[in-house]
């Protein structure tokens, strides 16, 4: 690979916080990013693409001299910059994950969610969510599995959100990636045993049916494990009558939305 090409790609680097944050925004292996830096591999033709689109350059531009490259750059700065947290909420995202990452540690891995269903009244939901770190920011995937219709293979709505643990609650907010017509909240306690077992909270959305009426709902996340079988996991998922001998009842007692008299808001409940 040329040297111009390799030079004008450590410059694009540059006006990064590190190498690192490249890769992970390109979604790239660090080492096979630095074949390209050092100039020993020729990136192909959809990966030198990939890498203009990122940066804001084009093809041939990314191949000139490297001299004329650097004039090239410096006076187009939004074109280096635009992709580079230009954001107004990437700052604040950032140093939420930085705050909190380390407070999520002991809480990575898969849990079965319950609460009952917004869309199907008087039914139980059970979800299968998985939380991971990915750099300095907590991120999961909540999966539902449904069944349309008798006979019909199931259904799954895949949610993807990011983590936050601030000030000893744990705060959750994803979307449905689907087709991007939800975006839900879930808050909850944090577990203070040196066990993991259940967490309990509040799950904020609207019911995923004609009527998208804005719903609030307790709900429990039970603890499963850092690795699971995910196949079996999911097979386990879905919606569940409120006297299924598979649910226990401390789980139905903790998801109950009753208020009682003395309380003034929907309140979640340890």
């Amino acid at each position: 690979m040329n040297e111009d090409f390799t030079r004008n790609l450590r410059l694009l680097c540059s006006y990064y916080k590190s190498i690192a944050e490249v890769c992970r925004r390109l979604d790239i292996n660090r080492p096979q990013f630095n074949r390209y830096l050092s100039g020993r591999y020729k990136p192909s033709a959809g990966t030198l693409r990939q890498f203009c689109e990122f940066f804001g350059v084009e093809e041939h531009e990314i191949m000139l001299p490297h001299s004329q490259f650097a004039r090239l750059i410096q006076v187009r700065p939004r074109a280096r910059t635009e992709t580079a947290d230009a954001r107004p909420e990437a700052p604040h995202l950032a140093q939420l994950g930085a705050r909190s990452v380390s407070g999520l540690e002991r809480y990575l891995g898969y849990y079965f969610e319950y609460y009952l269903s917004m869309a199907q009244p008087g039914q139980l939901l059970r979800t299968l969510v998985c939380l991971e770190r990915r750099g300095e920011q907590v991120y999961y995937q909540r999966t539902e599995r449904m069944e349309a219709h008798p006979g019909e293979p199931p259904c799954h709505n895949r949610y993807l959100g990011m983590a936050h643990f601030l000030t000893d609650r744990i705060f959750m907010v994803d979307y449905e990636s689907l087709n991007s017509h939800e975006i839900t909240q879930t808050i909850l306690f944090p577990s203070f045993k040196n066990r993991i077992s259940r967490l309990t909270g509040l799950k904020l959305g609207v019911s995923d049916s004609s009527e998208r009426m804005p719903c609030c709902a307790r709900v429990l996340f039970e603890y499963l494990g850092p690795e699971v079988d995910v196949r079996k996991a999911l097979s386990l998922c879905g919606i569940y009558p409120l006297d299924a001998p598979e649910i226990d009842a401390s789980i139905l007692s903790a998801v109950r939305n009753d208020i009682a008299e003395h309380e003034w808001h929907f309140r979640a409940r340890h």
